[in-house]
């Protein structure tokens, strides 16, 4: 399992040097291709990781690939797809075949030019499994595959998109699969180049889904895109900056945050174009685009806050504003013979102060300290889990800007005092102990460094 990412990419080269040497005494395909396998085939027992039967996938479908002769690999891959067809495998097994035809389709795809069977269609059967990891080891597979040979796959899986509604969330993560490939490449497929408009418009079709992890999907893949869907992407934030559905506006929201990254890329004068737009979110009518747009404006602050320095005298005030506890989101629900209460704004005031320690920490130079120290105030007052946030975001302050609290030491003393003298109810259970204790404790956190203060002593 450990054999991911770099590693991987490093040694399937070695074992791609390895099969085209000449080395005397070398292994034969059949023994190296046994080495490799055996984890998954010799214990019928054996629980293998996902990412270990990956590993071991992709490690016999590049011996394969790496042979002059094809005859192997076209062997190899109607082994596969005969075991994936008799339903007999383990799913371990059946994990390992899957993916292994995907990758063999990507490294070797002329294998399937004269084969007997469809690997598209093999690869789509296993949708129907009862198996979680066996449905999604088939998505990647089928995206994986259409990697390899995009003129042939691409159309087709546009089109099951479109006319299978039932199997529309994995397709849509097989799609994801090869927009993350392509935009990860020195230059793009022209044959995907050529396809973007029409994988946009199925991203675009799907982003205003009722179902939320489909949404997440369609708006992952869309961030994964390049320039040419990132110029995409502007247009359609820009065309339903005023839809009436939420879903839409939240997804094409949320799509910006999946390509917001710390490296420097050319798409980053788009994001600079859309910040505007995504601050025209931040005061949406509906608290879930709100939510995401904060979301958004946190993971540019911690990325890339040369997208939010120039900003901030439009950021903060919106910052601020979520940070106040709103009673008309506050109602009551009936439990049996009680009465809870539900914060329908506690998301959105997490986002805030988590925007605010984020930004304490990249643009501190930048910011009025009174104002915000005053708009954490707001927080040291709330509940459980925004105090213990606020705490940490005042022990950051003690540490950066010690003169600056000096000041406003009365402003945010008071609470941390009152938190300590809270007692527990007679009646408290054991989680309320807990907690109570916990806020103690984190109180200590901020009022160690502010000891230093010479106004704190």
């Amino acid at each position: 399992s450990l054999l991911q990412g770099a590693t991987l990419t490093a040694f399937l080269e070695f074992i791609t040097t390895f099969v085209r040497s000449s080395l005397p005494s070398k292994l034969t395909f059949e023994s190296l291709l046994n080495k490799l396998s055996s984890p998954v085939y010799a214990d019928a027992q054996s629980v293998l990781s996902r990412q270990s039967i990956h590993s071991y996938a992709a490690l016999v479908a590049a011996v394969a690939a790496s042979e002059d002769d094809q005859k192997n690999a076209v062997e190899l891959g109607t082994k596969l797809a005969e075991q994936l067809s008799h339903g007999q495998a383990t799913d371990s097994n059946r994990l390992f075949a899957l993916i292994t035809l995907g990758e063999l389709g990507k490294r070797a795809p002329e294998i399937y030019a004269t084969a007997k069977f469809k690997p598209e269609e093999i690869i789509l059967s296993s949708f129907s499994s009862g198996n979680e990891d066996i449905k999604l080891a088939g998505s990647i597979a089928l995206g994986t595959l259409i990697i390899g040979s995009l003129p042939a796959y691409l159309p087709f899986l546009l089109n099951q998109i479109s006319t299978q509604p039932r199997r529309q969330y994995l397709l849509l993560h097989a799609l994801k699969e090869v927009i993350a490939y392509e935009m990860a490449q020195p230059e793009v497929d022209a044959a995907f180049a050529d396809q973007v408009d029409a994988v946009w418009e199925v991203l675009e079709r799907h982003a205003d889904c009722a179902e939320e992890g489909m949404r997440y999907t369609v708006v992952d893949g869309g961030g994964e895109g390049g320039l040419r869907v990132m110029e995409l992407i502007f247009d359609l934030f820009q065309a339903h900056a005023s839809s009436p559905s939420v879903n839409m506006r939240a997804a094409v929201v949320t799509s910006v945050k999946f390509m917001i990254t710390v490296e420097k890329k050319p798409i980053d004068d788009v994001l600079d174009t859309m910040m505007s737009s995504l601050l025209s979110a931040a005061g949406d009518a509906n608290l879930d685009v709100r939510h995401v747009a904060l979301v958004v404006l946190n993971s540019a602050a911690h990325n890339k806050p040369d997208l939010i320095r120039n900003r901030l005298g439009e950021v903060m005030p919106v910052v601020y504003h979520e940070t106040n506890v709103r009673q008309e989101l506050i109602r009551e629900v009936e439990m049996g013979p009680f009465k809870h209460s539900v914060d329908d704004g506690l998301d959105l005031r997490k986002s805030a102060f988590e925007c605010m320690y984020t930004l304490l920490g990249s643009c501190i130079d930048r910011l009025d300290m009174q104002t915000f120290i005053a708009a954490l105030e707001n927080g040291l007052k709330d509940q459980h889990d925004i105090k213990l946030l606020s705490y940490l975001i005042l022990a950051k302050i003690a540490a950066l800007a010690p003169v600056v609290l000096a000041t406003e030491l009365t402003r945010v003393c008071d609470p941390l005092k009152a938190q300590l003298n809270v007692e527990n109810k007679a009646n408290a259970v054991k989680q309320e102990l807990d907690k109570n204790e916990e806020l103690k404790r984190a109180v200590l956190q901020p009022s160690s460094p502010s000891t230093k203060i010479p106004k704190a002593r």
